[in-house]
């Protein structure tokens, strides 16, 4: 993994590129989590596949070193041993859009919008609610370069509280606050997903208030 050279200040990651960048020493930091992963990643597989006992020897797709390669990797511990069995196929998203153009596959574990349009097609056998209530929950966090922060913490500072502000106004009323066009409107365009499937993306992610963030148990109540 490498960091843009002072290209950028700020970042939104998964936690397992998080746990690789720590272990290759990246000079930054985690100073907010944005959300808990949830149903807005899944393991979609085609129809036929019944049970996780049939993917044994069955190709999944999954973007190497992500928090869906990690869910993955953690569903077939939790499944069984021999589960190992199963071909992987190392992906990014985008090859996955059009999934039936896809028959070297027989599923993948990604996240929206391309899981809301493989589900169309398939069936969800698993989740990452589901993996993280099997104890290994994954999370989007906030990064930020250390030399940054140390020169602008005030901007820091005034990122997260915006962050957590615009988190409070969906907590406190998370049904009016996804009835409002202009609210989906604009998640639509940071993610890609269309304007109708945001609320469902929205609700597929736990998302942390402040007594929460700073809790020495964690998100997952560990």
């Amino acid at each position: 993994m490498r960091w843009p050279p002072g290209d950028v200040q700020i970042g939104n990651i998964g936690s397992s590129p998080l746990a690789v960048a720590a272990s290759q020493k990246l000079p930054i930091e985690v100073f907010l989590i944005a959300s808990q992963l949830g149903s807005s990643e899944a393991l979609v597989v085609k129809k036929d596949i019944k049970s996780p006992q049939d993917l044994i020897g069955k190709r999944i797709a999954v973007p190497f070193i992500s928090t869906t390669h990690y869910s993955l990797l953690a569903s077939l511990k939790h499944w069984a041993s021999n589960l190992t069995r199963c071909k992987f196929s190392t992906c990014n998203r985008q090859p996955l859009r059009r999934p039936g153009k896809r028959g070297d596959i027989d599923g993948a574990y990604v996240w929206a919008p391309v899981v809301n349009e493989l589900a169309k097609q398939g069936k969800v056998l698993t989740d990452s609610e589901q993996v993280g209530q099997w104890g290994s929950p994954t999370l989007d966090v906030w990064v930020v370069r250390k030399d940054f922060a140390e020169q602008h913490p005030e901007v820091v500072t005034a990122f997260a509280a915006s962050a957590l502000k615009a988190q409070k106004a969906y907590l406190a009323q998370p049904e009016q606050w996804l009835k409002d066009s202009s609210n989906l409107n604009s998640l639509a365009r940071l993610s890609g997903v269309p304007p109708e499937q945001v609320p469902e993306l929205v609700k597929g992610n736990r998302y942390l208030p402040v007594a929460d963030q700073i809790t020495p148990t964690g998100p997952a109540g560990r």
